[in-house]
This record gives structure tokens, C-alpha cells and sequence, in this order.
């Protein structure tokens, strides 16, 4: 498990100084990044909390996922990376976008015609 967490469904209310205290008591928080859009500065509904061991980030997200937090119940996962996303396993790595008649002048010789 990963020492960061995703933590969603989180009211517009909600500041980095509510998480902090919510996470605290589960261990070393050292940083919360609470999600803001970047041309209004509202707050998105969701934020990233990193703790100094992945033993006290999987202790926080076992007790407080589904906890109400603000008056929303909190959705606490382990953090993906957005480069990890499309892992082996997953649909958009099978993706295939070529098909395998590409050559030059195949669209023509199916009968088919763009005019």
C-alpha cells in the first residue's frame, strides 16, 4: 500500500485544517492537498492525504472510509498514480487503434469511396 490516500465526497466547506485533524490521530500526517479548481479556486470535493508510514495510511483508511466528515460520509482510498492508471490489466492499455489493413490505398481497394 501506498503512504498516500484519496479522499473523496468531501464537502465544499471542508478545509485542510478539518483533514488534518480528522487524519492525526492515526499517525504522522505530512502533507493534505486539499483540490481546487484552478481558474474559479473552489474547492473540487476531494483532497490527498500523505502519512510518514504506509502501516498508519492503511490504519486511517480502514477507520474513517464511510466516516462523516462536514456532514458527508468520506470515501478514503490508497492513491493511484495518474501513470499507473492504465496498468496491464486494465481496458485502456488492450486498446488497439490501428486496424490491420492500413496499407496505402486499402480504403479504395474494399469497394469503399469517400466521394
Amino acid at each position: 500500500m501506498n503512504s498516500k490516500l484519496y479522499v473523496g465526497n468531501l464537502s465544499f466547506e471542508t478545509t485542510e485544517a478539518d483533514l488534518r485533524n480528522a487524519f492525526e490521530p492515526f499517525g504522522t500526517v505530512t502533507e493534505v492537498h486539499l483540490a481546487s479548481d484552478r481558474y474559479t479556486g473552489r474547492p473540487r470535493g476531494f483532497a490527498f492525504v500523505t502519512f510518514g508510514s504506509e502501516a498508519e495510511s492503511k490504519a486511517a483508511a480502514e477507520k474513517l472510509n464511510g466516516t462523516q466528515l462536514g456532514g458527508r460520509a468520506l470515501t478514503v482510498n490508497e492513491a493511484r498514480s495518474p501513470d499507473g492508471a492504465a496498468g496491464p490489466g486494465s481496458s485502456a492499455a488492450s486498446r488497439q487503434f490501428s486496424s490491420p489493413n492500413r496499407r496505402a490505398g486499402a480504403f479504395h481497394a474494399r469497394g469503399k469511396r469517400r466521394h
